[in-house]
């Protein structure tokens, strides 16, 4: 395992003879299952080295699940335990997340879960830590208490007896992981800082040392060097630390004020933390529809602010339009009206209005040269448009 990642283990709680809670035909362990196994997918298409303590209805006793988590990448502090419940409580009325975590452990990381969770739609409760009652210096839970110094957090979903927590786990639960996911990387992977004059890069299926160490212009031995790798062997996903010096391809140069390249231990929940938005908004802006991302991507931060000419004006669509023919008529082209009015494509509406550079047109009743920052209500039937100048 590449050193500058750490392992998780995901632990999908309850099973076979041991139901968990049921709230009428629905019983904790299949939900814990489901969410667990998605989230190992997850993992997994992140690079991130993970394990999964069951993948079928099977009893697991407590010894042999503590054995299983600290057997999957050893006893370890960078090893994160994510042991995922579904809550229950006798009035039914109880609704929202929660987040446990260790007495040995910093709130840092269950307070990320928590929040991320949150983001994701879900209402959220608290983060706690529990000690068990006849020695307050343990933990009350053994998931906690018995592993070792891993960093182990139960995140409980919501409540199966609250009809509609139940409805949210089942419709949104991989929104959910996804945010787990996403938390759990920014945590452990934010502080990480690569070595100077160095940046970083994503086995691909195919990669070996010697393609990478020629796609860079560097040697192989630089690059076990560098990463303290003992053989040649890689794995899909993994990062690797490579010369700055020789990665001089596009997807390497620095971020604009408006775009950001993805780097390692990045995930769509980080990247909104760190610019002051959101995950729905970083993907409605980059078309995306998952939350996974790649080592070199580049992501657009926020919209772009249209810069028009100094004057322009309005030109309503009509019947026979083209944007060939408006651009001829109106001495421009056809990329500058694209351009101005932020189209995606080259249909047109009648009675759509459209910006036009060094016009001026006209709306009903309006003849007006337009100012930045200008937005036009036309009586009652309210076009709304801002312009940037």
């Amino acid at each position: 395992m590449n050193n500058n990642l750490f392992g998780v283990v995901i632990d999908a709680g309850h099973g076979g003879s041991d139901p968990g809670a049921v709230s009428g035909n629905t019983k904790e362990k299949d939900l814990t299952l489901q969410i667990s196994e998605y989230m190992y997918e997850r993992f997994k298409e992140m690079g991130v080295p993970v394990y999964i303590t069951r993948t079928t209805d099977e009893t697991i006793s407590p010894t042999e699940r503590v054995n299983r988590i600290l057997n999957a990448f050893g006893n370890r502090k960078d090893v994160v335990v994510i042991s995922n419940h579904i809550n229950s409580n006798v009035s039914g009325t109880s609704e929202g997340a929660e987040v446990i975590y260790a007495l040995r452990n910093e709130k840092k990381l269950a307070q990320n879960i928590l929040n991320a969770l949150g983001e994701a739609g879900q209402k959220t409760r608290t983060v706690y830590q529990r000690r068990l009652p006849s020695d307050n210096t343990k933990d009350y839970y053994f998931i906690h208490r018995n592993t070792g110094i891993t960093e182990p957090v139960i995140v409980e979903y919501g409540f199966i007896n609250n009809s509609n927590d139940l409805n949210k786990i089942k419709n949104n639960y991989k929104r959910y992981v996804d945010a787990v996911v996403d938390a759990v990387i920014a945590t452990k992977m934010g502080g990480f800082i690569p070595p100077a004059n160095t940046n970083t890069y994503m086995v691909q299926k195919g990669d070996s040392l010697w393609s990478i160490a020629q796609k860079y212009n560097t040697t192989v031995d630089t690059l076990k060097k560098l990463n303290n790798l003992t053989s040649n062997d890689l794995y899909v996903g993994q990062i690797l630390l490579i010369p700055e010096k020789t990665t001089n391809t596009p997807d390497n140069k620095p971020s604009t004020d408006n775009i950001y390249i993805v780097k390692v231990g990045d995930s769509l929940w980080s990247i909104a933390q760190k610019f002051n938005t959101t995950v729905n908004e970083l993907k409605r802006l980059n078309n995306l529809t998952s939350d996974i991302l790649m080592v070199g991507q580049k992501i657009i931060l926020k919209e772009p602010e249209i810069e028009a000419p100094e004057e322009v004006g309005m030109y309503i669509v009509k019947k026979g339009d083209t944007l060939w023919n408006i651009a001829n008529r109106f001495n421009t082209n056809v990329n500058e009206i694209i351009r101005l009015n932020n189209l995606t494509s080259d249909n047109l509406s009648i009675g759509q209005i459209l910006m036009i550079p060094n016009y001026i047109g006209t709306v009903p009743g309006i003849i007006y040269t337009v100012k930045n920052g200008d937005t036009i209500f036309m009586g009652n039937n309210e076009y709304q448009i801002k312009f940037y100048i």
